[in-house]
């Protein structure tokens, strides 16, 4: 498979100061746990996705990544494992349809998505060749790594001893102790017009004025952090939750996690692709799902741990 072969030669060929770098962003971060107020009713959000109503519920202590996932943390993995993708084995995945490459288009059968016109199905398209045959992550090893479905994320997390966030730790640690704030650094997108996410500018899906600085997926530190430590917990990829999706909570408040099944599984965070005219999804309190086999161009992964767990080093609050 494309894979291993590519994970081996994206380390054998990452300079020291690069491998350093990314070392240096599979941090986490400790979160004390507690109670705060999940969900969202604000009226600029979308309440058939469930956002509301807003409860109180309490969180056990434990260790979140403090960046997502990155590609070189990804290659590591594949490297060590051989692990084979969702999107290796189906042999494509989607790509938004303004980063397929002309000569990816030119040569290969690349599928229009019926009423998402902003999707291409491209064949070859994986985590190692993120808009198809020929590209690389060469370069830009410190991207979240994309192209992984929810059964690839939890195969990576089984084997670093981690877990994948239920959707209540997940918005917890992305509020950086901010009660009810919009984004997780307060209620204004771009304080003072100062960008903190990685998300749309300009008229979707045709043009992206990048005035954030970028056009796609941006390095996993690109932004500031919020109060817990945790760096773009709004825009760039989408994170994959544990629980199934569902708009019903049920009644537990201490260490929710969900239904016991369910046809997709929630992701939290929004994307690159967001924009308040059609999905303002960069709300801590926003979500959405996939199915658990789905893979995209703008879907990641970030882990939690035990509190105590051993490995890299935590970094301390901001």
């Amino acid at each position: 498979m494309i894979g291993t072969d590519a994970a081996r030669r994206l380390l054998a060929r990452s300079g020291e100061r690069e491998r350093q770098r990314c070392e240096s962003l599979a941090a986490r971060v400790p979160i004390a746990g507690g109670s705060f107020l999940m969900g969202t009713d604000n009226p600029d959000g979308f309440p058939a996705d469930g956002e509301g109503p807003v409860r109180a519920v309490t969180v056990s202590p434990f260790a979140c990544d403090a960046f997502c996932v990155t590609g070189y943390r990804f290659a590591r993995f594949v490297a060590a494992t051989g692990y084979v993708t969702e999107a290796e084995l189906f042999g494509w995945s989607f790509v938004f349809h303004a980063h397929v490459p002309e000569a990816v288009a030119a040569g290969y059968e690349v599928r229009e998505v019926p009423g998402v016109s902003w999707w291409r199905g491209v064949p070859g398209a994986c985590w190692a060749q993120p808009e198809g045959p020929g590209t690389t992550l060469a370069g830009r090893l410190d991207e979240p790594v994309a192209h992984v479905s929810w059964n690839d994320a939890v195969a990576l997390a089984r084997f670093e001893g981690g877990r994948l966030p239920t959707e209540t730790e997940w918005e917890m640690a992305a509020r950086g102790g901010l009660e009810q704030a919009i984004y997780s650094w307060g209620d204004e997108l771009a304080p003072g017009g100062e960008h903190r996410c990685n998300v749309w500018q300009g008229a979707f899906p045709d043009r992206d004025a990048a005035e954030d600085g970028y056009a796609g997926r941006a390095p996993v530190d690109a932004f500031p952090a919020n109060g817990f430590g945790l760096y773009n917990a709004a825009g760039n990829v989408w994170e994959w939750c544990a629980d199934w999706f569902s708009t019903d909570h049920g009644p537990d408040r201490v260490d929710p996690r969900g239904p016991a099944r369910g046809r997709g599984k929630v992701m939290k965070g929004g994307s690159f692709l967001c924009h308040h005219s059609y999905c303002n999804r960069y709300r801590v309190g926003a979500r959405t799902a996939n199915t658990p086999d789905s893979s995209t161009a703008n879907c990641g992964v970030r882990l939690v741990f035990p509190p105590d767990s051993p490995g890299r080093a935590l970094l301390s609050r901001r």
